[in-house]
C-alpha cells in the first residue's frame, strides 16, 4: 500500500515537473527575441531620453557634452517654452485632436453600423468606395481642397484642418469598427429589436459599448495623425492665433535660435501628450487591433 502512495506521488511530481518546464526554461529562441526587444526598446527610448536630457541643460551645457546629463536641470526652460507660445499651439492641437476624434469616431461608426448590419443595394460598393478613400494621398487633393476650403470661407480657421482630418481618417476607422461590428452576435441586435429598441438605440447602447476596445484603438490613430499632422496646418493656417503644436514648434525654432534648451523643452512638450495617451491604452489598442481580424 505505501509502496503504491509512494509511486503515486513520485507519478504526479514527474508529471508536474515536465508540466512546467517548458514555462521555467527559456528557450534559445525565446533568447533571441528578447534581445532584440530590448534593442528594440534601446532604440526606441534612448532618443526620447536625450530629448529629456538635453531640454534640461544651459545653452553651454549642450554644446560643451551634448551627450552628458545636465549638472542643474533647468525647468525654467519648460516655463520659456510654455511662455513663449507653446501654451497657445498646445491648446489649439488639443482642440483640433478631440475634436477630430469626436467627429471621426461618431461618423464612421455610423457608417461602419451600417454597412455591417443592414443588407441593401450598393452596401459592397459603397464599402469598396470607402476603401478607395485610404489609397488617396493628402498630396495629390491639395490643390482641389484649398480651392473647395477657400469657397466654403473657413480658411484660416480650425474648420480648415478638422474636417480634411477626418475626411481622411474616415475610411480607415470604418474598417476597422466594421469589422468589430461583424464578431457582435446578431442574437443580442434581435433581442433588443423585440424589447423595442430603435436602431439608433441599439446602435449606442450595444454596439458601442461593446467595441470599447476598437473605439479606444480609433482614438489613438486619430490622435497620432491629427497632432502630427503638418501639410494642412502649414498650408491651410495662416495666423499663429490657430497655429498647431508641429507648425508653432517651426516658429519657435525661428525665434530661439541660440536657445536650444528651451526649444528642446518645448519639443517635449508636445511629444508627451501621444507617449501618455499610449502608455495608459496600450492595453486596448492591442486588443482593438486583434478585434474582428478574422471576420470582415
Amino acid at each position: 500500500m505505501s509502496q503504491a502512495v509512494i509511486s503515486k506521488n513520485e507519478a504526479e511530481k514527474t508529471i508536474k515537473r515536465h508540466n512546467t518546464l517548458p514555462e521555467d526554461r527559456m528557450t534559445p529562441g525565446m533568447a533571441v527575441a528578447l534581445v532584440f526587444l530590448i534593442l528594440y526598446f534601446l532604440l526606441i527610448a534612448y532618443p526620447l531620453f536625450w530629448l529629456i536630457s538635453n531640454s534640461l541643460k544651459t545653452y553651454k551645457e549642450i554644446y560643451k557634452n551634448i551627450w552628458a546629463l545636465p549638472a542643474n536641470p533647468q525647468w525654467m526652460n519648460y516655463v520659456n517654452a510654455w511662455n513663449h507660445g507653446i501654451s497657445r499651439y498646445f491648446l489649439n492641437s488639443v482642440l483640433v485632436t478631440l475634436s477630430t476624434i469626436a467627429l471621426t469616431i461618431f461618423s464612421a461608426a455610423l457608417g461602419s453600423y451600417a454597412l455591417a448590419r443592414f443588407r441593401f443595394r450598393g452596401n459592397q460598393l459603397i464599402f469598396m468606395m470607402c476603401m478607395g478613400g485610404m489609397m488617396l494621398s493628402p498630396q495629390v487633393t491639395l490643390i482641389p481642397l484649398y480651392q473647395i476650403i477657400r469657397a466654403l470661407h473657413i480658411h484660416d480657421t480650425y474648420l480648415a484642418m478638422i474636417i480634411p482630418y477626418t475626411a481622411y481618417r474616415i475610411p480607415m476607422m470604418v474598417m476597422l469598427i466594421r469589422s468589430s461590428f461583424l464578431t457582435i452576435p446578431k442574437e443580442m441586435e434581435e433581442s433588443a429589436s423585440l424589447d423595442g429598441c430603435s436602431d439608433f438605440r441599439i446602435f449606442w447602447q450595444i454596439f458601442l459599448p461593446m467595441s470599447k476596445p476598437i473605439l479606444l484603438t480609433c482614438c489613438i490613430l486619430i490622435a497620432y495623425y491629427a497632432w502630427n499632422e503638418f501639410l494642412f496646418a502649414i498650408i491651410f493656417i495662416n495666423s499663429e492665433k490657430f497655429k498647431t503644436i508641429p507648425t508653432g514648434l517651426m516658429n519657435l525654432r525661428d525665434a530661439l535660435q541660440t536657445d536650444w534648451g528651451t526649444l528642446l523643452a518645448g519639443m517635449t512638450i508636445s511629444a508627451m501628450p501621444l507617449i501618455i495617451l499610449f502608455f495608459c491604452m496600450q492595453k486596448h489598442f492591442i486588443r482593438g487591433m486583434t478585434a474582428g481580424a478574422v471576420k470582415g
